[in-house]
C-alpha cells in the first residue's frame, strides 16, 4: 500500500551516488592509457567485493596489502586505490543536496542517512560535505562492522534512532539495497536522477514546496 502523506515523518538517505558523486575512475583514468585495462583491473583486481570488505571494517592497510600479496605485478595501482582516494570524490550531487536542504529547512521530517563508507575515510568526507551535517543521524557501515545489503544494518538504523518503517522512506541507487529496507517494510526509492526523485518523493506524499 502506498504511504499517504500524512504518515511519512523520516527520510533516509543513501550518499555515494545519491548526494555525493564518488567514482574510483577519477583517479584510474590518469593512470590506464586503454579504457578496457581500466575496467579489467576494476573487475579482477580492485573488485567491488574487495571494497566493500573495508566498507564493513575491514581496515585500508589490511585489505591493500591483501590485494598486493595476491597480485604483486600490480602493487602501484592497488595502493593508488586508497593512497589516491580522495581524488575519487567529486563534489556533490547538486540536485539531491538541494532536496536535502528544502526538506531541512522547510518541512518537519527527520532526516538520516544509511551508508556503506569505511570508517577510516568517512571523515573525510565529513570535513569536505558540510550538508552531511544537516542529518539527525548517520549509520556507517565501517563503524557498525557490517553493511548493506545485509538485514543488521538496517534494523541498526530502524532500532538506534526508533525509525517505524511504515513512516519512512528509503534512498539508494543500489537496486538490492533496497530489498531489505523494503522486506523491513520502509517505503523505497531507486535513485536514478535528482529529477525522477523528486517525482517519487511527491508520489509519496512529500511536499517539496
Amino acid at each position: 500500500m502506498m504511504a499517504t502523506m500524512s504518515s511519512i515523518n523520516t527520510i533516509v538517505f543513501d550518499l555515494g551516488g545519491v548526494l555525493i558523486d564518488w567514482n574510483p575512475e577519477y583517479v584510474y583514468k590518469t593512470l590506464f592509457d586503454k579504457e578496457e585495462d581500466m575496467r579489467w583491473f576494476f573487475q579482477n583486481i580492485t573488485t567491488s567485493d574487495w571494497n566493500e570488505e573495508q566498507d564493513a571494517g575491514r581496515s585500508l592497510a589490511e585489505g591493500t596489502e591483501l590485494l598486493v600479496k595476491q597480485h604483486p605485478e600490480h602493487e602501484a595501482n592497488i595502493r593508488a586505490y586508497y593512497g589516491r582516494w580522495e581524488e575519487m570524490l567529486g563534489g556533490a550531487i547538486q540536485g539531491t543536496v538541494d532536496v536535502l536542504h528544502y526538506l531541512k529547512n522547510h518541512t518537519g521530517y527527520r532526516l538520516y542517512a544509511l551508508t556503506n563508507w569505511s570508517a577510516e575515510t568517512f571523515p573525510v568526507a565529513l570535513s569536505r560535505y558540510e550538508f552531511l551535517h544537516w542529518f539527525e543521524g548517520i549509520v556507517v557501515s565501517g563503524d557498525e562492522k557490517t553493511r548493506k545489503p545485509y538485514l543488521p544494518i538496517y534494523e541498526t538504523l530502524l532500532s538506534r534512532f526508533e525509525i517505524e518503517p511504515s513512516k519512512a522512506i528509503y534512498i539508494d541507487d543500489n537496486l538490492r539495497n533496497l530489498h531489505p529496507a523494503k522486506d523491513l517494510g520502509m517505503n523505497v526509492i531507486h535513485f536514478r536522477s535528482p529529477e525522477q526523485f523528486k517525482a517519487e518523493l511527491k508520489m509519496l506524499g512529500v511536499k517539496l514546496g
